[in-house]
């Protein structure tokens, strides 16, 4: 694990940093809390060193270190410093290089990442000065999170309200994983397909789509561009992903073979239903007789079709059995000539937020632990990039 200076400025939204201080701790960091003097009018010192268990940093000639050079010392440490939140004024002092307290002076001599999550009325974040702030920290290669949408403290609503404490976290999880897949293309499938049997009815599945999306995620997060071809669900589209929705299989289909030129990687996990009705109605189907035939005609192998494109992309499928999980997901990676394909216990996995896989390829099984879906992604990756790409250069 790593470990992170959290700054925190002088603003409202300090209280947020309690949590975010927590959060991270739960990732497994150390932090170190460093506040500026406006800081300590919004939230206690008292109460960030109880939660880090680490005495604040508050003053630029803290006696603590013993040659009295804390801004050099703490940067030196630090993994990666985080301002949350970080306010205008700070902002501007970045921006222009001054260091007239402890917190901008660290952030003057780091020799680590700099991230900050701006936190200001609507009116200061719209500021052209901040606008040039802003810009010209981005040109230095700091990482901007946020500011997002919402009211505010001051009873107004717009852009300048920081991003939440679980949303920085995340952000902040993402910057520290692996660069595996730079300059790589990843073209991911995730949730149900709905197959309409007339306008107001269909044929579907519970695929919440959450390994998908865990998946294109950590793909981003390790480099790649990725484009993420979604069926129908209830999820936010992971930061810097491209996401085309579609309905039916068929629609999933085209979208995949439009994309797929130039892919590096195809991963499907998106619940394609195997069926559709031969002949949908153009209008609502009445009730009548108490039995209603419908006449199924099969679906595109999206995947299949895929792999045996004469220079296909590495192919990663999904297997979502109820039974039988080895015997049948290496049966279907066989059949369809599968480098790698993930298995799991369908009533184990739908619509939870956890997850127990197996990956299948050449030279055996392998097991990943009951984990959250976005660590699992995180290790499936990582398979992909030690056992296969990585062998094929």
């Amino acid at each position: 694990m790593k470990h992170i200076v959290l700054g925190i400025s002088g603003g409202i939204a300090a209280y947020k940093s309690a949590e975010l201080l927590r959060l991270l701790m739960k990732q497994g960091h150390s932090v170190q809390v460093v506040m500026t003097e406006a800081a300590c009018h919004f939230i206690s010192p008292t109460t960030l060193q109880a939660l880090s268990g680490r005495p604040v940093y508050l003053d630029q000639w803290d006696e603590r270190t013993p040659n009295n050079m804390a801004h050099i010392n703490l940067g030196r440490e630090a993994d990666a410093i985080v301002v949350a939140p970080a306010s205008a004024d700070f902002i501007a002092k970045l921006a222009h290089g001054l260091a007239d307290d402890l917190l901008s002076t660290l952030c003057l001599a780091r020799n680590c990442p700099l991230m900050i999550a701006p936190a200001m009325n609507r009116e200061m974040w719209q500021n052209k000065a901040t606008a040039r702030n802003i810009a010209q920290l981005e040109s230095d290669g700091v990482a901007i999170l946020g500011p997002d949408s919402g009211s505010q403290a001051c009873g107004e609503t717009g852009m300048g309200r920081m991003l939440e404490p679980l949303q920085l976290a995340e952000h902040i999880a993402s910057a520290f994983q692996p660069k595996l897949f730079t300059g790589k293309k990843f073209l991911v499938t995730a949730g149900p397909t709905y197959e309409a049997i007339d306008p107001v009815r269909g044929i579907t599945n519970q695929s919440s789509g959450k390994m998908g999306y865990a998946i294109a995620k950590a793909a981003q997060e390790s480099g790649a561009e990725v484009v993420l071809v979604s069926g129908p669900v209830s999820l936010a589209t992971p930061v810097n992903v491209r996401r085309i929705d579609v309905m039916s299989a068929e629609e999933m289909r085209d979208a995949v073979m439009r994309e797929v030129a130039g892919c590096d990687v195809f991963i499907s996990v998106a619940a394609v239903a195997d069926y559709r009705v031969a002949n949908r109605s153009a209008q609502k189907i009445k009730k009548g007789s108490p039995v209603l035939t419908l006449e199924l005609v099969a679906n595109p192998d999206i995947l299949a079709e895929v792999a045996a494109l004469e220079h296909p992309p590495y192919c990663v499928g999904f297997a979502a059995e109820s039974e039988n999980l080895a015997e049948y997901a290496e049966q279907k990676r066989r059949a369809k000539k599968l480098p790698l394909l993930v298995g799991n216990i369908a009533q184990d996995a739908i619509g939870q937020d956890e997850n127990e896989l197996v990956l299948f390829d050449d030279q055996g099984s392998y097991p990943l632990r009951r984990a959250d879906k976005l660590t699992l992604a995180r290790q499936l990756l990582q398979h992909i990039a030690l056992r296969h790409i990585g062998a094929r250069k």
